[in-house]
């Protein structure tokens, strides 16, 4: 079996490195894939990354910045793999968990999980975050009828067959409860399995904003309601 990486990139030059060698070092039992896309990034990470190509797959660069969304989808296009994991290029979340990520489909009970960073007790997530977190999980529950902790995850695996069903077209931010609706929207069942997280600051790279929460929620209501 092949396990795809998909690592999209936007000025992550602090942590793109460490990243890029922690995922090729892993040792797993299937063979894997690291697709790279660098979302426009202006900081110097574009060449920090081209310094690493010998360790990629696929390798795609964008002009412009064309968002966190269309980087994935870009990723996709290029999977090759029987599994996809989808990896952000900072050091909120741990490699070394990939294992426990990907046992649940290697043991074919499900064909969907995501690592959850609230079923440990982590205190290391602001409050507000936390808040925010609940908001969004709480509506994709209500919406799609789902038992979510953690809906917006940067850890998300599924199998090829859930990827050609997903059908997505979001941009940016608004990805991950767009990945999340097409799923539960498609019948397939997420799994969650706990994972440690270490978040990071604004001063310290992290992009989101409250705006993306808002963009969330209407992403949710979107898919829900084919609008």
């Amino acid at each position: 079996m092949l396990l795809t990486i998909i690592i999209p990139v936007y000025n992550e030059k602090s942590t793109v490195i460490e990243v890029l060698e922690k995922v090729a070092s892993i040792e797993l039992p299937l063979e894997k894939e690291i697709i790279v896309v660098d979302d426009g990034s202006n900081d110097g990470t574009k060449e920090l990354i081209e310094s690493k190509q010998k360790d990629l797959a696929r390798y795609y660069s964008s002009p412009v910045n064309i968002g966190k969304g269309a980087a994935v989808r870009i990723g996709l296009s290029f999977a090759k793999g029987d599994i996809i994991l989808l990896q952000d290029a900072d050091l909120e979340t741990n490699p070394e968990e990939y294992l426990s990520l990907l046992q649940p489909i290697l043991d074919k009970k499900t064909s969907v999980v995501y690592g959850s960073r609230f079923l440990k007790n982590n205190n290391k997530v602001p409050k507000i975050r936390r808040f925010a977190n609940y908001g969004l999980t709480k509506t994709t529950n209500i919406l799609f009828r789902s038992r979510l902790t953690d809906m917006e995850t940067a850890y998300k695996v599924f199998t090829r067959e859930v990827a050609e069903k997903l059908n997505l077209r979001a941009n940016r931010f608004d990805i991950e409860p767009e990945i999340t609706s097409r799923i539960c929207q498609a019948g397939f069942k997420i799994l969650e399995v706990p994972i440690s997280y270490n978040p990071r600051t604004v001063f310290e790279g992290k992009k989101i904003k409250f705006r993306d929460g808002l963009k969330a929620i209407w992403t949710l209501i979107k898919c829900r309601f084919n609008f």
